[in-house]
């Protein structure tokens, strides 16, 4: 029997954005926040797929492989908090049609494969502070990052030495649903 992986379809940040956002948020929210997502953990989840096993993790990326899905530019101009889930996020006013196309596409997926989804709509975000279980100050409207979002990728969450880790293993290409799968 084969071991299950912990995998979610997600929108990874190019580095000079992830190096902006964590420098942004060093300067605008204090040590007690919470506690820091490392750089390279900063993502948007498109969809979580929970414990999956390799048979249905190769089903999943076929079925992901025929997405045919035009780029779109994504822009993050909006922040707040979660306290139930002791959560400060980044996140977009105004969230691109083909985000939430490419979300509710996956998501459906996952979900015909047995994935549980939650009921809950979809919220695109980057979680940036994790435990922050106390109010904090957002920081004023004027922060604004963009970027073409032009591939999705399979992660898989690991948790190691006490730090959870969250790897690509798969890519695929928007606007070209001609192209297959890139194994990272």
């Amino acid at each position: 029997m084969s071991e299950s992986k912990r995998l979610f379809f997600a929108i990874e940040l190019p580095a000079p954005v992830q190096r902006q956002i964590v420098r942004w948020r060093a300067e605008h929210f204090p040590p007690e926040a919470g506690r820091p997502v490392a750089a390279a953990n900063l993502h948007l989840t498109l969809a979580f797929l929970g414990d999956v096993s390799a048979d249905k993790q190769r089903a999943l990326a076929a079925m992901a492989g025929r997405i045919a899905q035009p780029e779109f530019t994504l822009h993050l101009d909006d922040a707040g908090q979660w306290l139930r889930s002791r959560v400060l996020w980044l996140g977009t006013r105004q969230p691109p049609r083909g985000l939430l196309q490419l979300a509710n596409m996956l998501r459906a997926q996952a979900a015909r494969s047995g994935c549980y989804q939650s009921p809950q709509p979809f919220h695109p975000h980057i979680t940036l502070l994790r435990d922050a279980g106390h109010a904090v100050a957002i920081p004023a409207p004027g922060f604004h990052w963009a970027f073409p979002v032009n591939e999705f990728s399979l992660y898989e969450s690991a948790f190691a030495r006490g730090r959870t880790r969250y790897t690509p293993i798969q890519r695929w290409t928007l606007g070209n649903p001609e192209r297959n799968s890139d194994e990272v």
